[in-house]
This record gives structure tokens, sequence and C-alpha cells, in this order.
């Protein structure tokens, strides 16, 4: 992220963020929410009141802003006051909402089946099978490497995802058949001289570059159309679909929460809301009134002794 031609102000806000080691993706949202605020200021951020906070939150609200992106900009702006400018005062005068809680949509078994056999490509079925089949976010199928495929072991090393840690997920004998496949039928036109280790498994149109996210999410689109999957789910529902199929599996939810690298287990749990298949084979206490009401067993009382 360059520094050129920009203001003192922001200089400095990219000096904080870069020295806490935020993501790049924090960084542009951070960015953009300041931007946002000095349009509505109309005047340098650095000069805000607390009734300007105040009135730039009700503005969010009168203009229809989600809470999810009401809560992305004002904690670009909490960074903005608390760290750049060490305004603690205007820092506190933030809130945030509490995002409505939502049951992920998920795809059953067969759903996903077809979607895998209508691929358009192998490599589009590949990266699906991995999103899939080891429970893998869009950024972290993307940016796999040579490296990170451990045949032996059987498994997937995935280095430095979301919150900055590593984690091992396995690696599926169809997957392996279908990474050897790929290797061979892989573009390398562009890193004929980066060491093999460091080669993406899935390069991208620019040189040293891996695809993009947006590209994959374009394959998984394209292949829920053709799988006639009618329900509106995205490409982390491949995620979620793992996770919920290997609970209905008898899956220890402990090995689950490993598997996607999730920091709490209540994160994990949101699974449970729906395994669909768990669900529907709870007996309901409706059905059990209908059952015939056991009688009682009596008591034999032993005959007193002689």
């Amino acid at each position: 992220m360059t520094t050129d031609t920009i203001s003192p102000l922001r200089q400095r806000r990219v000096e904080d963020m870069s020295a806490r080691k935020l993501c790049a993706g924090t960084q542009r949202g951070h960015i953009s929410s300041c931007k946002r605020f000095a349009a509505f200021l109309k005047r340098s951020p650095d000069t805000a009141t607390l009734e300007d906070i105040r009135r730039f939150q009700l503005h969010l609200a009168e203009t229809g802003a989600s809470i999810c992106n009401r809560n992305r900009i004002m904690t670009g702006l909490r960074f903005l006051f608390r760290v750049t400018l060490r305004r603690s005062d205007l820092a506190a005068e933030i809130y945030h909402l509490r995002e409505p809680q939502k049951i992920p949509l998920v795809m059953r078994t067969d759903e996903t089946k077809r979607l895998l056999a209508v691929a358009s490509s192998l490599k589009a079925r590949l990266l699906l099978s991995l999103g899939y089949g080891c429970g893998l976010r869009a950024g972290e199928v993307v940016r796999l490497k040579v490296k990170h495929i451990d045949s032996a072991q059987k498994i997937i090393r995935i280095e430095q995802s979301k919150g900055r840690k590593d984690r091992n997920v396995m690696l599926s004998s169809e997957t392996l058949d279908l990474l050897r496949q790929w290797w061979q039928a892989r573009p390398s036109r562009h890193d004929a001289q980066t060491p093999v280790p460091e080669r993406w498994l899935f390069p991208g149109t620019r040189a040293g570059k891996p695809m993009t996210t947006r590209q994959l999410n374009r394959l998984f689109h394209e292949a829920a159309d053709a799988a006639g999957i009618r329900k509106g789910v995205t490409l982390h529902a491949l995620r979620h679909s793992f996770a919920t199929h290997l609970l209905e599996r008898g899956t220890d939810i402990r090995f689950i929460q490993a598997l996607l690298g999730h920091d709490k287990l209540d994160t994990t749990a949101r699974s449970t809301r729906v395994a669909t298949g768990m669900i529907a084979a709870i007996e309901s206490p409706l059905d059990l009134l209908s059952l015939p009401r056991k009688k009682p067993r009596k008591n034999r009382k032993d005959p007193p002794p002689a």
C-alpha cells in the first residue's frame, strides 16, 4: 500500500495499521470507512466532534445501511479515533449493533454430488472438491501451493489463514488423484523460474499471482446452476456442508472444530443447527402422545414368613 501523495492523517493511519499487521483487506476497509465519514462531514475526520459521530450513525441508519455494513464502517472509525488520533472520548461514542444470527444454508449430499459431477472442467471440479472435501475457505483454496500438499501423510497444510493460524486438513485419495491429474494439465508459463514447492496450484492470469476468489465464486455458481440447485447457496456453503455432513456421520465436533480452524466451539456448533438429518431423527413429544400408555407394573409383595 503506497503512501505517495496522501494526507499526513492517512499516512499515519496506514503506518498504524501496518505496524499492527492488519491484513490488506482490513486496511482497505478501514480506509474506505474514513473516506465515507469524511464525505459526510465535508472536512477532515480529525476535526470531528461527538455530535458529528452521533449524526453519522443516524445517517447510516436512515440511508438503509445493513447492520453488517454499519458495524464494519464504525470499526474502521473506532481504529482511527482510538489508535491514530488518540481520541478515546470519540471512540467511546461509537456503538455496534448485534447482528441477526442466521442459519447458514447447506447442501444435501446428493446435491453436492451433482455439483461436483457437472463441474465444467478438471480445474473446477478440483477447486470445488477442495472446498467441500477439506472444508477450506475460498481464499485458502486459491492460495494453495505445491509445498502444502503432503501426499505421504495424506494431509494438506493451511498456512497463516484467518486469524494468522496454521492447521492441517485431510487429503482424500480422490482429491489426491485429481491433484495429480491437474498437475499434468496445469499451465506453467508464468512460473517456470519459480521453485516447484513455491508454485501456486492455481496460478492466475497475472505472473506470480494465484487465481482470484471471484473466479472461484463464478465457477461455483456455474456448477450450481448446471446441477439444478435452486436455493440461494454461496461458495461458503461448501464449507458449511463439510462440517454438517461430518457431524451427521458421527464425527466428534471437537475434531470438526480443529479441521475448520475455529477458536471457539460455539462457532463450530452452528453446524448442529443445520444438521437436518440429526434434527429429523429426534422424536417429537407430540408423536409420543399417540403411543399407548404403558401400565405401571405392580410390585409383588413377598408372602409373610411362616
